[in-house]
């Protein structure tokens, strides 16, 4: 039976880049934040109520004004709640659609959330990948072109890298690159001996 794999960590852990080493080996994943954005503007529905709730101004010329949205959920547990309360459930309903489809030993979902969300409990296993506070301040301010406090304010969001370890079956630290392809090479022998 195909094994359902969560993939998390911290804001600029390196997740996607060890997404994509497990890819590399054949496995599929599935992209949670890369879909939430699609489906935030693909979806009447979600459309709707980000409108209702934070005005026309959440869209600009009928595209996602993240930005805009970015400012105040990051500033605002309700309001990231709310967003994650509209979003999460259709982005869960399509990752079961998507399982569907897929043939491998195991499949992971990458999720920067999974255990804020309350979704942990539908995942055979549980990567986080790790690395440390100042590496991934750098990484984000680097990628989004932010500044440091706004980095902080996200990371506050998000539960601390020490309670997703307690609760992860593996963990990987991304700050070599070699290292980090050694390791996801041992989980994933282990996952298919599973």
């Amino acid at each position: 039976m195909m094994k359902i794999v969560g993939l998390t960590g911290g804001i600029g852990s390196g997740k996607s880049t060890i997404a994509k080493m497990f890819m590399d080996l054949g496995i599929p994943v599935y992209f949670s934040d890369l879909e939430a954005k699609i489906l935030m503007q693909k979806s009447k529905i979600i459309k709707r109520k980000l409108i209702q709730k934070f005005g026309k101004e959440v869209y600009k010329n009928n595209t996602l004004n993240k930005p805009f949205l970015a400012n105040i959920i990051f500033n605002d547990k309700e309001a990231l709640q709310y967003v994650s309360s509209v979003v999460h459930p259709k982005v869960n309903q399509h990752f079961k659609r998507w399982i569907k489809k897929q043939q491998a030993a195991y499949i992971i979902q990458e999720n920067a959330i999974l255990f804020e969300n309350g979704t942990a409990d539908f995942f055979d296993y549980i990567i986080v990948v790790t690395a440390p506070k100042k590496t991934r301040i750098e990484r984000v301010m680097k990628r989004d072109k932010i500044l440091e406090n706004q980095v902080l304010e996200r990371m506050n969001n998000q539960w601390k890298e020490s309670e997703k370890i307690k609760k992860s079956d593996f963990i990987i630290a991304n700050i070599d690159l070699e290292k980090a392809q050694k390791k996801v090479l041992q989980i994933h022998k282990k996952l298919k001996a599973l």
